[in-house]
């Protein structure tokens, strides 16, 4: 019997900092994460319609010396962990350490990574087998609107951390305008689950 051909994976990208998480700066410490209590109910939905949940987001704060890698992977570990005790998972996470002008050593470099550069959902396609073309990005801003068009997903902006500071002008732009604006991360999830294509 003939296999079929594979059939991708879709996904919805999730910024962490504003999306996920409460925004805190530099999360240079456990006690600043604080999951908000919408992003449990979204993630469960995202798992549970067979889409993947990928974590995509920039992390200059290793580049600038700040934390380690080593603390990030802590921190992953501790949202996952956290995730996991409401019935909710996260398929993988992929961060940026790099920082173009502030960074030090290695990770002072111009990438193709680093929000808005669409270099980890391109990865995350690649790593994963996700057709980005029927995929999703939620973030709280700007520059995850424009890494969403540059990797060809839908964006949806929520106005969750961020996010109520950039429905400006800003957004006028095709390469930054979100498909859908959402109150917060189970709005976006919501409105992604009405409009995928099966």
């Amino acid at each position: 019997m003939m296999k079929g051909p594979d059939k991708k994976n879709t996904a919805v990208f999730l910024d962490r900092d504003g999306t996920i998480n409460e925004e805190a700066g530099y999360m240079d410490s456990f006690d600043k994460l604080s999951i908000l209590p919408p992003s449990f109910e979204a993630i469960r939905l995202i798992n549970r319609s067979g889409m993947k949940a990928v974590v995509i987001t920039n992390q200059a704060g290793v580049a600038k010396g700040l934390f380690s890698e080593e603390h990030v992977w802590e921190i992953h570990e501790r949202i996952q962990s956290e995730l996991r005790e409401r019935g909710a998972h996260i398929d993988r996470f992929y961060y940026c350490p790099h920082h173009p002008t502030e960074g030090q050593g290695k990770y002072l470099q111009v990438c193709d990574c680093r929000k808005p550069a669409a270099g980890m959902l391109i990865r995350a396609a690649e790593e994963m087998n996700i057709d980005l073309g029927r995929s999703y990005l939620v973030g709280d801003m700007v520059k995850d609107m424009e890494a969403a068009h540059r990797a060809g997903v839908k964006a949806v902006l929520v106005r969750t951390g961020h996010g109520g500071n950039v429905l400006s002008d800003e957004l006028t732009l095709d390469d930054t305008a979100p498909d859908y604006i959402a109150d917060d991360i189970l709005d976006a999830v919501g409105w992604i689950m009405k409009d995928r294509r099966p």
